[in-house]
């Protein structure tokens, strides 16, 4: 089985590569998996993964640990947009579970769940180190800050 990464994305990855050491060409996994993760609708087949870790001469399953580990990767298909919302102490102080309910039941979803249109899938996260502004998610690379139920409604209805 082989994937070959698209010349747009070996272009990209490269420029990555030159930031680091020559002889530490892992030290751009993240951001080679951002870009794989990007051509592949947001997100990562195990294929993509293996080509990744061919193309940075690293051992497959040093890939697979930095994909599962954190969460800017999907393993799953994903919606066009993807929520993740913050559940940690400094959200949890400032009500972030009214914000969670209400998504939940606007969106008729649960957490790692996706609407059924495919438009969003719903994400906890642990921290999106913006505590002060909680509660806080993040669409795509947007944060958003000091949520009300009433402001999630105005975001949910600029969405494409």
């Amino acid at each position: 089985m082989t994937t070959i990464l698209s010349m747009q994305a070996k272009k990209e990855i490269d420029l990555w590569l030159k930031k680091f050491p020559i002889d530490k060409p892992q030290s751009a996994v993240i951001y080679a998996l951002k870009v794989v993760q990007a051509e592949n609708g947001g997100w990562l087949t195990e294929s993509l993964m293996d080509a990744v870790a061919a193309y940075l001469r690293m051992p497959k399953i040093a890939v697979y640990e930095v994909a599962s580990f954190y969460t800017l990767f999907e393993l799953n298909p994903v919606g066009r947009h993807t929520i993740s919302v913050c559940t940690n102490i400094s959200c949890m102080l400032r009500n972030c579970h009214k914000i969670v309910d209400h998504l939940k039941k606007k969106l008729k979803i649960d957490f790692n769940e996706t609407t059924r249109d495919g438009r969003i899938t719903l994400k906890e996260v642990e921290c999106l180190c913006a505590c002060g502004g909680a509660p806080v998610m993040q669409i795509g690379d947007r944060y958003f800050e000091n949520l009300t139920p009433e402001r999630v409604d105005t975001i949910l209805d600029e969405l494409e």
